[in-house]
């Protein structure tokens, strides 16, 4: 894991791409990122996916799928530990074609934020990222929300306040 702190610091230095948020409506592409937990969360992010699909936004799917989860209905894209090489860099190749996807947002739908997809998210070419406000991570985010509740409140805030972005 300290090649992974390491090369995640590193891509944030180098990460010059421009940050900053499309108004929503003119907004095209979305990308929703989040480590697997049980069904419900599954099912929240389907919903989420739908909801941002109805607006008309082009929407991809990417999940870390921890050891000895389940991955639900294989929907999604998905990456796993064993795609860390020894040197810290993420080997799979649907994780490196989403962080270097230039989406309008990026929505980072996890309460305690994962190592490995804060590398993804150091480097990623998308807009502005969108994720829960965690303090000392402020880096990886243009747009962070407070949120101690649930997941699905998170999600609910998160397409709240983008949406209200003009």
């Amino acid at each position: 894991m300290t090649f992974l702190n390491w090369r995640t610091q590193s891509a944030l230095r180098k990460n010059g791409n421009l940050h900053a948020s499309t108004p929503y409506k003119k907004s095209h592409t979305i990308g929703i990122i989040f480590s697997v937990e049980d069904r419900q969360k599954h099912d929240d992010i389907k919903e989420l996916v739908k909801l941002l699909e109805n607006d008309g936004k082009q929407v991809q799917v990417l999940e870390f799928l921890p050891k000895k989860k389940e991955n639900y209905e294989f929907l999604f894209d998905f990456f796993t530990v064993q795609d860390l090489n020894f040197w810290g860099k993420i080997v799979n190749p649907q994780a490196q074609k989403f962080a270097e996807t230039p989406f309008d947002y990026l929505f980072y739908v996890d309460s305690e934020h994962n190592p490995l997809i804060l590398n993804l998210l150091a480097g990623s070419k998308a807009h502005c990222r969108v994720g829960r406000y965690q303090e000392g991570n402020e880096p990886f985010f243009e747009f962070m929300i407070q949120s101690d509740g649930t997941l699905k409140g998170l999600m609910e805030n998160m397409y709240k306040y983008t949406k209200q972005l003009k």
